[in-house]
């Protein structure tokens, strides 16, 4: 290739690429930033899920994300749906969100304990990743109750959660923390008290299926019209 060649492919780079560069830099957040340097993998699971969940729920009207965590998967969420409403029990997550994502303008953020209380929505659908593991059974009832306070009758609710049967793959601060954990029949069970219909699914890595429940990493269950 001649140097006028060469020129010319560096100049069409150049100008297929500056507007990427031109652009502002985003913070990822520090849970997200956490896992980049610890185990970088587990950000393609999460946004994985954050997937699944974008298309269950797509074209909804009011969707409420439980846990929100530090908004790495919101984006996915924010353009799915027509408007997205963030819960979270730690000030410093929904600041940060509120930061580091002020483009998006269908996306709102209130901090919520729902081990304590809920507040007068009537969403079409909420979605929860990763909170349910984290609640005291003693406390599952009320957290569920004020959880589907958030809903109108005719709504989904989608709940993902690690498996019991994975335990013992667990990390050491996931073993401290996970004082909920669900089995494919204890979650099903879970949502039908709450709900009319319910669908599982199964999660390994970023891969969705409806395999056999003992050797899924993850656990989705999709509960259809509140009781």
């Amino acid at each position: 290739m001649s140097d006028t060649e060469l020129k010319k492919v560096w100049n069409q780079y150049v100008e297929g690429t500056q507007e990427a560069f031109d652009h502002p830099e985003v913070s990822i957040g520090p849970w997200t930033s956490y896992n980049l340097m610890r185990d970088p993998k587990h950000n393609l699971f999460v946004l994985a899920r954050y997937k699944f969940c974008a298309k269950m729920l797509e074209g909804k009207n009011l969707v409420v994300e439980v846990g929100s965590g530090d908004g790495f998967g919101i984006p996915i969420m924010a353009q799915a749906v027509k408007h997205l409403h963030c819960i979270d029990w730690d000030q410093r997550n929904l600041e940060g969100c509120a930061k580091r994502l002020g483009h998006l303008k269908n996306v709102s953020y209130e901090k919520v304990d729902l081990n304590q209380t809920s507040i007068p929505l009537h969403a079409d659908a909420l979605f929860s990743a990763d909170v349910i593991e984290h609640i005291e059974p003693e406390h599952e009832d009320r957290f569920m109750q004020n959880l589907c306070g958030l809903l109108k009758k005719e709504s989904v609710l989608i709940l993902g959660t690690p498996n019991l049967y994975a335990q013992q793959y667990a990390s050491k601060n996931s073993e401290l923390l996970h004082i909920n954990l669900k089995s494919p029949k204890s979650l099903k069970e879970l949502m039908l008290r709450y709900f009319k219909y319910e669908f599982s699914f199964g999660m390994n890595d970023e891969v969705l299926h409806t395999g056999f429940g003992p050797m899924s990493h993850y656990l989705w269950s999709v509960g259809v019209e509140k009781r």
